[in-house]
Protein backbone atom coordinates (compact mmCIF):
# COMPACT_ATOMS: atom_id res chain seq x y z
CA UNK A 1 0.00 0.00 0.00
CA UNK A 2 1.49 3.31 -1.10
CA UNK A 3 1.14 6.11 1.39
CA UNK A 4 -0.56 9.18 -0.07
CA UNK A 5 1.63 12.25 -0.27
CA UNK A 6 0.56 15.16 1.90
CA UNK A 7 1.31 18.41 0.03
CA UNK A 8 1.38 20.34 3.31
CA UNK A 9 3.90 18.06 5.03
CA UNK A 10 7.07 19.78 3.75
CA UNK A 11 5.84 23.38 4.29
CA UNK A 12 4.69 22.55 7.80
CA UNK A 13 8.01 20.93 8.58
CA UNK A 14 9.88 24.00 7.28
CA UNK A 15 7.68 26.31 9.34
CA UNK A 16 8.31 24.14 12.42
CA UNK A 17 12.08 24.33 11.94
CA UNK A 18 11.90 28.10 11.46
CA UNK A 19 9.94 28.48 14.71
CA UNK A 20 12.44 26.27 16.57
CA UNK A 21 15.36 28.31 15.21
CA UNK A 22 13.71 31.59 16.26
CA UNK A 23 12.94 30.28 19.75
CA UNK A 24 16.50 28.98 20.10
CA UNK A 25 17.86 32.33 18.97
CA UNK A 26 15.73 34.18 21.53
CA UNK A 27 16.93 31.86 24.29
CA UNK A 28 20.63 31.96 23.39
CA UNK A 29 21.14 35.61 22.48
CA UNK A 30 20.81 36.97 26.07
CA UNK A 31 23.57 34.62 27.26
CA UNK A 32 25.79 35.54 24.31
CA UNK A 33 25.20 39.20 25.04
CA UNK A 34 26.06 38.67 28.72
CA UNK A 35 29.40 37.05 27.86
CA UNK A 36 30.08 39.70 25.23
CA UNK A 37 29.42 42.53 27.70
CA UNK A 38 31.68 40.94 30.32
CA UNK A 39 34.58 41.05 27.84
CA UNK A 40 34.17 44.75 26.97
CA UNK A 41 35.93 47.71 28.56
CA UNK A 42 33.57 49.75 30.70
CA UNK A 43 33.83 52.72 28.35
CA UNK A 44 32.44 50.70 25.42
CA UNK A 45 29.60 48.94 27.25
CA UNK A 46 26.94 51.11 25.56
CA UNK A 47 28.37 51.71 22.13
CA UNK A 48 25.96 52.50 19.29
CA UNK A 49 25.17 50.67 17.14
CA UNK A 50 25.25 47.64 19.49
CA UNK A 51 27.97 45.09 18.78
CA UNK A 52 27.40 41.44 19.57
CA UNK A 53 31.13 40.74 19.23
CA UNK A 54 33.22 43.47 20.89
CA UNK A 55 35.99 45.03 18.84
CA UNK A 56 38.18 45.20 21.94
CA UNK A 57 38.28 42.14 24.20
CA UNK A 58 39.58 42.42 27.76
CA UNK A 59 39.46 40.23 30.85
CA UNK A 60 39.87 43.17 33.20
CA UNK A 61 36.38 42.73 34.62
CA UNK A 62 37.13 39.14 35.66
CA UNK A 63 40.40 40.18 37.24
CA UNK A 64 38.69 43.03 39.08
CA UNK A 65 35.91 40.68 40.18
CA UNK A 66 38.27 38.48 42.18
CA UNK A 67 40.53 41.25 43.48
CA UNK A 68 38.34 44.13 44.64
CA UNK A 69 35.27 42.00 45.46
CA UNK A 70 35.54 38.76 47.54
CA UNK A 71 33.95 36.66 44.81
CA UNK A 72 36.54 33.97 45.41
CA UNK A 73 35.18 33.51 48.93
CA UNK A 74 31.62 33.50 47.60
CA UNK A 75 32.60 30.81 45.11
CA UNK A 76 34.17 28.61 47.82
CA UNK A 77 31.13 29.02 50.09
CA UNK A 78 28.78 28.08 47.28
CA UNK A 79 30.91 25.10 46.31
CA UNK A 80 31.03 23.76 49.89
CA UNK A 81 27.29 24.23 50.45
CA UNK A 82 26.38 22.73 47.08
CA UNK A 83 28.63 19.67 47.30
CA UNK A 84 27.52 18.68 50.80
CA UNK A 85 23.86 19.41 50.04
CA UNK A 86 23.94 17.24 46.91
CA UNK A 87 25.74 14.38 48.69
CA UNK A 88 23.41 14.55 51.67
CA UNK A 89 20.34 14.67 49.45
CA UNK A 90 21.49 11.65 47.45
CA UNK A 91 22.10 9.59 50.59
CA UNK A 92 18.93 10.52 52.49
CA UNK A 93 16.51 10.46 49.56
CA UNK A 94 17.87 7.18 48.20
CA UNK A 95 17.52 5.49 51.61
CA UNK A 96 13.96 6.79 52.00
CA UNK A 97 13.10 5.84 48.42
CA UNK A 98 14.37 2.29 48.97
CA UNK A 99 12.20 1.99 52.07
CA UNK A 100 9.09 3.21 50.28
CA UNK A 101 9.77 1.07 47.20
CA UNK A 102 11.02 -2.23 48.62
CA UNK A 103 10.35 -2.52 52.36
CA UNK A 104 6.93 -3.66 53.55
CA UNK A 105 5.61 -2.06 56.71
CA UNK A 106 2.23 -0.98 58.03
CA UNK A 107 0.94 2.26 56.53
CA UNK A 108 3.73 2.53 53.94
CA UNK A 109 1.57 3.70 51.05
CA UNK A 110 -0.47 6.09 53.23
CA UNK A 111 2.71 7.58 54.65
CA UNK A 112 4.12 8.02 51.17
CA UNK A 113 0.95 9.75 49.95
CA UNK A 114 1.01 12.09 52.95
CA UNK A 115 4.67 12.79 52.29
CA UNK A 116 3.94 13.59 48.65
CA UNK A 117 1.14 15.91 49.74
CA UNK A 118 3.74 18.19 51.33
CA UNK A 119 4.87 19.10 47.80
CA UNK A 120 1.66 21.12 47.52
CA UNK A 121 2.68 23.32 50.47
CA UNK A 122 4.44 26.48 49.21
CA UNK A 123 8.02 26.88 50.34
CA UNK A 124 7.20 30.31 51.80
CA UNK A 125 4.78 28.68 54.27
CA UNK A 126 7.47 26.49 55.84
CA UNK A 127 10.20 29.12 55.59
CA UNK A 128 9.49 30.83 58.93
CA UNK A 129 9.22 27.60 61.01
CA UNK A 130 12.39 26.31 59.34
CA UNK A 131 14.20 29.56 60.12
CA UNK A 132 13.07 29.42 63.77
CA UNK A 133 14.40 25.87 64.08
CA UNK A 134 17.76 26.85 62.59
CA UNK A 135 17.86 29.93 64.80
CA UNK A 136 17.08 27.87 67.90
CA UNK A 137 19.91 25.46 67.07
CA UNK A 138 22.34 28.36 66.75
CA UNK A 139 23.07 27.63 63.11
CA UNK A 140 22.59 31.16 61.79
CA UNK A 141 25.58 32.29 59.71
CA UNK A 142 27.08 28.78 59.64
CA UNK A 143 27.65 26.14 57.00
CA UNK A 144 25.35 23.67 58.72
CA UNK A 145 22.58 26.24 58.65
CA UNK A 146 23.00 26.57 54.89
CA UNK A 147 23.36 22.83 54.24
CA UNK A 148 21.17 20.79 56.61
CA UNK A 149 17.73 22.17 55.59
CA UNK A 150 18.38 21.23 51.96
CA UNK A 151 19.51 17.62 52.31
CA UNK A 152 15.97 16.21 52.13
CA UNK A 153 13.76 16.44 49.06
CA UNK A 154 10.25 15.07 48.56
CA UNK A 155 10.71 15.24 44.80
CA UNK A 156 13.98 13.33 45.10
CA UNK A 157 12.34 10.55 47.09
CA UNK A 158 9.51 10.33 44.54
CA UNK A 159 11.95 10.27 41.62
CA UNK A 160 14.16 7.55 43.09
CA UNK A 161 11.21 5.49 44.32
CA UNK A 162 9.83 5.34 40.80
CA UNK A 163 13.23 4.26 39.54
CA UNK A 164 13.68 1.64 42.30
CA UNK A 165 10.29 0.14 41.46
CA UNK A 166 11.60 -0.63 37.97
CA UNK A 167 14.25 -3.02 39.32
CA UNK A 168 13.06 -6.65 39.05
CA UNK A 169 12.35 -8.22 42.44
CA UNK A 170 14.38 -11.30 41.40
CA UNK A 171 17.61 -9.41 42.14
CA UNK A 172 16.41 -8.63 45.65
CA UNK A 173 15.20 -12.20 46.30
CA UNK A 174 18.46 -13.71 45.03
CA UNK A 175 20.51 -11.41 47.27
CA UNK A 176 18.42 -12.33 50.31
CA UNK A 177 18.91 -16.02 49.58
CA UNK A 178 22.66 -15.39 49.52
CA UNK A 179 22.41 -13.82 52.99
CA UNK A 180 22.59 -10.13 52.07
CA UNK A 181 20.91 -7.70 54.43
CA UNK A 182 18.75 -4.78 53.31
CA UNK A 183 21.56 -2.24 53.37
CA UNK A 184 23.78 -4.49 51.25
CA UNK A 185 20.94 -4.92 48.72
CA UNK A 186 20.42 -1.16 48.65
CA UNK A 187 24.14 -0.38 48.32
CA UNK A 188 25.31 -3.17 46.02
CA UNK A 189 22.28 -3.64 43.76
CA UNK A 190 19.87 -0.72 43.73
CA UNK A 191 22.32 2.16 43.63
CA UNK A 192 24.44 0.78 40.75
CA UNK A 193 21.33 -0.12 38.73
CA UNK A 194 19.81 3.36 39.15
CA UNK A 195 22.75 5.53 38.19
CA UNK A 196 20.80 7.67 35.67
CA UNK A 197 18.11 8.52 38.24
CA UNK A 198 20.77 9.41 40.81
CA UNK A 199 22.53 11.59 38.25
CA UNK A 200 19.23 13.30 37.45
CA UNK A 201 18.59 14.06 41.10
CA UNK A 202 22.17 15.28 41.50
CA UNK A 203 21.73 17.73 38.63
CA UNK A 204 18.44 19.03 40.06
CA UNK A 205 19.97 19.36 43.53
CA UNK A 206 23.07 21.09 42.17
CA UNK A 207 21.07 23.60 40.15
CA UNK A 208 18.66 24.32 42.99
CA UNK A 209 21.38 24.81 45.59
CA UNK A 210 23.83 26.71 43.37
CA UNK A 211 21.20 29.24 42.28
CA UNK A 212 19.39 29.53 45.63
CA UNK A 213 19.05 33.09 46.91
CA UNK A 214 16.24 33.19 49.48
CA UNK A 215 17.62 30.81 52.12
CA UNK A 216 21.21 32.18 52.09
CA UNK A 217 19.68 35.66 52.31
CA UNK A 218 18.13 34.69 55.66
CA UNK A 219 20.98 32.62 57.10
CA UNK A 220 24.20 34.26 55.85
CA UNK A 221 24.58 37.41 57.93
CA UNK A 222 28.19 38.36 57.18
CA UNK A 223 30.00 38.85 53.84
CA UNK A 224 32.28 35.91 54.71
CA UNK A 225 29.35 33.48 54.55
CA UNK A 226 27.66 34.79 51.41
CA UNK A 227 27.12 32.53 48.43
CA UNK A 228 27.49 33.53 44.78
CA UNK A 229 23.82 34.33 44.24
CA UNK A 230 23.69 36.41 47.41
CA UNK A 231 26.94 38.16 46.52
CA UNK A 232 25.56 38.91 43.07
CA UNK A 233 22.39 40.36 44.63
CA UNK A 234 24.44 42.66 46.87
CA UNK A 235 26.72 43.51 43.99
CA UNK A 236 24.44 46.09 42.40
CA UNK A 237 22.87 47.28 45.64
CA UNK A 238 26.16 48.11 47.30
CA UNK A 239 27.85 51.42 46.49
CA UNK A 240 30.87 50.92 48.70
CA UNK A 241 33.25 49.71 46.00
CA UNK A 242 31.77 51.34 42.89
CA UNK A 243 29.85 54.62 42.66
CA UNK A 244 28.06 53.69 39.45
CA UNK A 245 27.04 50.45 37.84
CA UNK A 246 29.92 48.76 36.07
CA UNK A 247 27.97 46.60 33.63
CA UNK A 248 30.93 44.58 32.28
CA UNK A 249 31.78 43.73 35.89
CA UNK A 250 28.19 42.77 36.69
CA UNK A 251 28.03 40.57 33.58
CA UNK A 252 31.34 38.95 34.52
CA UNK A 253 29.87 38.09 37.91
CA UNK A 254 26.78 36.63 36.23
CA UNK A 255 28.96 34.49 33.95
CA UNK A 256 30.89 33.13 36.97
CA UNK A 257 27.60 32.22 38.67
CA UNK A 258 26.09 30.61 35.57
CA UNK A 259 29.09 28.73 34.14
CA UNK A 260 29.29 25.81 36.64
CA UNK A 261 25.59 25.03 36.13
CA UNK A 262 26.07 24.85 32.35
CA UNK A 263 29.17 22.68 32.70
CA UNK A 264 27.45 20.22 35.05
CA UNK A 265 24.41 19.96 32.82
CA UNK A 266 26.55 19.55 29.68
CA UNK A 267 28.40 16.54 31.09
CA UNK A 268 25.36 15.01 32.81
CA UNK A 269 22.71 15.63 30.16
CA UNK A 270 22.80 12.06 28.84
CA UNK A 271 22.14 10.62 32.31
CA UNK A 272 19.69 13.45 33.01
CA UNK A 273 17.47 12.61 30.02
CA UNK A 274 17.80 8.86 30.59
CA UNK A 275 16.90 9.21 34.26
CA UNK A 276 13.81 11.29 33.50
CA UNK A 277 12.67 8.64 30.99
CA UNK A 278 13.30 5.63 33.22
CA UNK A 279 11.84 7.08 36.43
CA UNK A 280 8.33 7.05 34.98
CA UNK A 281 8.33 3.48 33.64
CA UNK A 282 6.53 1.94 36.61
CA UNK A 283 4.28 3.49 39.24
Amino acid sequence: MVRSHNPFELPLKIIGYIILILVTFMMVIPFVWMVSTSLRPQSTAFTYPPQLIPTEITFASYELLFTRVPFGRYFINTLVVTVFTVLGQLVITSLAAYGFARLKFMGRDLLFVLYLATMMIPYQVTLIPLFLIVFGLGWINTYQGLIIPGISSVFGIFLLRQSFLGVPSDYQDAARIDGANEFTIYWRIFLPLNGPALATLAVFAFMGTWTDLLWPLLVARTPEMRTLELGLAYFNASATAFRQTNWPLVMAAAVVVMLPVLVIYFFAQRYFIQGIALSGVKS
